[in-house]
């Protein structure tokens, strides 16, 4: 890909990655849910619940990763040309702990297939992972 723009492959897989298969798709999402209090709801809120928390780690890996990949094309524009790479290495990374994730958490909720506590699972697995690899993005930055 020598020309193609990295960002647009970046956010082509990312989004492809955030996709939520359809019977994951939560018919609670119309009602009025309170996630801050999942010990009085029914197994769909809390499968929303779950999705609405993956959602907002997503949008935080996205944001790190926007900025932390972006100074390190800047840290690495001043490297001599032996040491440059880190962009590179990062992106192939991400593409490699996507698919990571997604066949994790497939193998997760894929002990409750059927189940109406599949999506729960599914979303918990993603939303944590996610959040762990936030901060192992954000840590690249670290001195």
């Amino acid at each position: 890909m020598p020309h193609l723009s990295v960002r647009l492959v970046l956010a082509s897989a990312i989004a492809m990655a955030s996709i939520t298969p359809p019977f994951f798709a939560a018919a609670a999402a119309a009602q009025n849910i309170d996630c801050s209090d999942t010990g009085n709801l029914p197994q769909q809120g809390l499968n929303y619940c779950a999705m609405q928390d993956f959602e907002a780690e997503d949008r935080a890996l996205n944001a790190a990763w926007k900025s932390v990949y972006g100074e390190l094309k800047v840290r690495d524009a001043d490297l001599g040309e032996a040491v440059r790479g880190m962009p590179e290495a990062m992106l192939k990374a991400q593409r490699a702990w996507i698919t990571f994730r997604d066949a994790h958490c497939d193998t997760e909720r894929l002990k409750y297939s059927g189940g109406s506590i599949e999506p729960l699972i599914y979303n918990s697995c993603r939303a944590a992972l996610t959040r762990d690899r936030t901060k192992q993005i954000n840590s690249l930055l670290a001195e």
